[in-house]
């Protein structure tokens, strides 16, 4: 059911030492070609490292990636973004293809000498993986980036309480928003969990990178891992709507093609959960609009106002330990916010949302001046991460 690439989980064998890596010379000969390889440094020979020890090491030490490069030493980056050098030798040549050997079949090798590119995720025992090989001017290059296996819950997520009711829509469509390393697919994975645990539903989701991988409980869930294209959604969307599923959760959803068909998901009494990327309520909206004409805006503000559960952009900031909290700007659907989307009425809709403290609603400042009054992060945070900082500014210093 989902797409015939090279990116299928199904198609990676688990990492193991004890598995021999073959002749590198027959294949990826064409490397040698278009980017020879260097001859590593034989003036001091270092023992070269098991790649499962290395990313094991990694995840322990709660780095998110590793980069790797023939004749190059390894380095991770933090959740900081920041890259940092690690003790490991240089990877010679021979170690980088018996790696390739290790982790690839057949047709990813194939694939990847025509194109110089490939992409996939699997699963290691504490950890699952998603791996970006190419072709670099550089020389071969690979990226690892590491999550956990865990599924964590809206409470040890520390998520507001107002999700749970969110999660109990049986229709209608929930907009999960952010941008790169926001935490959305940790929230939405804490929002299947919690429908998994309390509702018996058929969950059907399709994901570009499956990060989590969920147990059936109350309810029958399928997960799609599916190219990261509009024509892809598209394919895939029509396939889940034959399904028929309770709710299909749809991650970074991309093109107006797809909006389409997830308006008529909504209109077939489907619930949809849905991430894209944005750092806010209005730009959420704002992004939407944009994909269609004057013509068609009025009927698709009239179709997201009959549909809107809830918009729930977060953001991740570090606090005064060396963690991140998430803090949100949180839109949920009342008879004043339906009206506003009607008319795009932006200014009266944060209005709303400020004043909507009972309805579970919450501005972006209003949650950064929360986790400000908790002792949880600096002043500097706060204006760091608001998108208003005159405003958040009179709030820390006690202004309306």
């Amino acid at each position: 059911m989902s797409d015939n690439t090279s990116s299928q989980d199904a198609k990676f064998r688990p990492i193991s030492p004890k598995i021999k890596a073959k002749d590198p010379s027959r294949k990826l000969a064409y490397l040698s070609q278009k980017q020879p390889l260097s001859s590593p440094n034989t003036s001091v020979i270092l023992p070269q490292p098991q790649l499962e020890d290395i990313l094991y090491f990694a995840f322990k030490s709660g780095y998110s990636h590793v980069y790797f490069r023939v004749d190059e030493i390894p380095r991770f980056r933090n959740h900081q973004e920041k890259i940092i050098m690690s003790e490991y030798p240089e990877i010679n040549a021979q170690t980088f293809m018996s790696w390739l050997y290790e982790l690839l079949t057949h047709e990813q090798i194939n694939s990847f000498e025509t194109t110089g590119v490939l992409q996939g995720s699997y699963q290691l025992s504490l950890a699952r993986l998603h791996l970006d090989l190419e072709n670099t001017v550089q020389g071969l290059t690979m990226v690892v980036h590491l999550f956990s296996s865990q599924v964590l819950t809206l409470e040890e997520l520390k998520l507001p309480e107002v999700l749970k009711s969110v999660a109990d829509a049986q229709r209608g469509l929930i907009f999960i928003t952010g941008l790169n390393n926001s935490g959305k697919s940790s929230t939405i994975a804490a929002l299947i969990d919690y429908i998994n645990k309390n509702h018996p539903q058929y969950i059907f989701t399709l994901e570009p990178r499956v990060k989590f991988i969920h147990k059936n409980q109350k309810s029958w869930i399928q997960q799609i891992q599916i190219k990261a294209t509009p024509e892809s959604y598209v394919k895939n969307l029509n396939i889940a709507l034959t399904s028929k599923p309770d709710v299909i959760v749809i991650e970074n959803i991309e093109g107006k093609e797809s909006f389409d068909l997830l308006f008529k998901a909504i209109q077939r009494g489907h619930l949809v959960i849905a991430s894209l990327y944005a750092d806010s309520v209005v730009k959420t909206l704002e992004r939407i609009l944009s994909l269609y004409s004057a013509e068609e805006e009025e009927a698709i503000r009239t179709a997201l106002s009959e549909s809107i559960v809830a918009i729930i952009s977060q953001g991740l900031c570090w606090t005064t330990d060396g963690k991140r909290a998430a803090y949100h700007d949180i839109l949920i659907s009342t008879e004043a916010i339906k009206d506003c989307l009607r008319q795009s009425k932006y200014e009266e809709i944060l209005s709303l949302m400020k004043d909507g403290e009972f309805d579970g609603m919450i501005t972006t400042n209003q949650s950064l001046l929360n986790l400000y009054q908790e002792g949880r992060i600096t002043e500097e945070t706060a204006l760091e991460n608001s998108y208003d900082p005159y405003k958040i500014s009179c709030l820390l210093k006690g202004g309306i």
